[in-house]
């Protein structure tokens, strides 16, 4: 068993224990807290968890095809099959997330300790990128559409995405080094040592993976909004509605996990109820991944007529957006 002594482990949303514990005084004969899910709210995270892997998976993995094999290749495709890949490769990370939730005990070594850090995060980054990067492309579209209309190539909004994914990859790889494993009486666990870094990381991805892109957004709206105005251009209508729920959908998901990671900062002692709101807000963080297909379905042409066919309405969607 290693050393416990002095430590302090920061267990992030993904790792099934949403505080920040210290078991500086944790005895090699005793398990702490780290026992099996028996707890209702660890239960209904659990659950919750599953949903969102089931869900995630079929209707990523719907999009995937769709906008992969299906659909003629457009920028736009392009964008939503970038967004579809990175919620389906969350998603697909979170049976590990769920196992540690059940039992209580890390099994998968310490490579997958820092891979399933290191994708989660590139989920986030990939993410909110992705959606700044839509939000300038509207803006531009709209804005200068000579200018994009001989400009916008395929290939061009191909490699903004693989510089997307270089740059999120980068961003995600500080979390992923500070991840360690370690035991603690019966059971391991998948941690973050952070040391004097624990500020820096989370500071780092409130800023890069939240407020900026926060602020690109806001700015790209507010251009849009004003100029969808001016022209009365009433074909960009549905477009702009399903950005405007992918957007906001996202900052509503991830807004209570970066705001509980702020306050996190400042707390030396963690009572039930900020637990609790790790826990939810982690959830939350969670849910994004499976929401998008969804969106695109409900936002899809003659829904109630075509309630049927749900590969059909994602279809829809986004051939609207082309």
């Amino acid at each position: 068993m290693e050393n416990t002594t002095n430590s302090t482990y920061y267990i992030d949303y993904y790792d099934g224990y949403s505080d920040t514990e210290d078991y500086s005084v944790a005895s090699p004969d005793e398990d702490v807290h780290l026992g099996y899910c028996r707890e209702a709210a660890c239960i209904i995270m659990v659950i919750f968890n599953v949903i969102i892997f089931l869900l995630g998976i079929i209707g990523n993995g719907a999009v995937i095809w769709i906008t992969g094999f299906k659909m003629k290749k457009s920028v736009n495709t392009t964008w939503y099959l970038s967004l579809a890949l990175s919620d389906f490769l969350f998603c697909a990370t979170l049976p590990f997330t769920i196992d540690y939730n059940l039992k209580g005990s890390w099994i998968f070594g310490l490579f997958m300790c820092k891979f399933n850090s290191f994708v989660m995060t590139l989920n986030m980054y990939s993410s909110i990128f992705i959606l700044v990067i839509i939000s300038v492309d509207r803006c531009i579209t709209v804005k200068f559409p000579v200018w994009a209309q001989n400009q916008r190539t395929v290939l061009k909004a191909s490699v903004v995405v693989l510089l997307v994914w270089f740059v999120s990859s980068l961003l995600s790889i500080p979390p992923a080094k500070f991840r360690e494993t370690t035991n603690i009486g019966s059971k391991d666990i998948c941690y973050s040592n952070y040391e004097h870094h624990h500020k820096t990381v989370v500071l780092m991805r409130f800023i890069l993976g939240f407020l900026i892109p926060f602020l690109t957004i806001f700015i790209c709206y507010s251009i849009l909004i004003r100029k969808l105005r001016a022209n009365q251009m009433s074909k960009f209508t549905k477009p702009f509605k399903i950005m405007t729920l992918l957007i906001t959908t996202f900052f509503i998901c991830w807004l209570p996990f970066q705001v509980v990671s702020i306050l996190e900062l400042d707390r030396t002692e963690h009572s039930s109820a900020f637990h609790i709101a790790q826990q939810v807000s982690g959830s939350l963080a969670c849910a994004n991944s499976f929401l998008n297909p969804f969106i695109y379905a409900f936002m899809a042409k003659d829904f109630k007529k075509r309630c049927y066919s749900f590969l059909y309405k994602i279809e829809s969607a986004i051939d609207e957006e082309t």
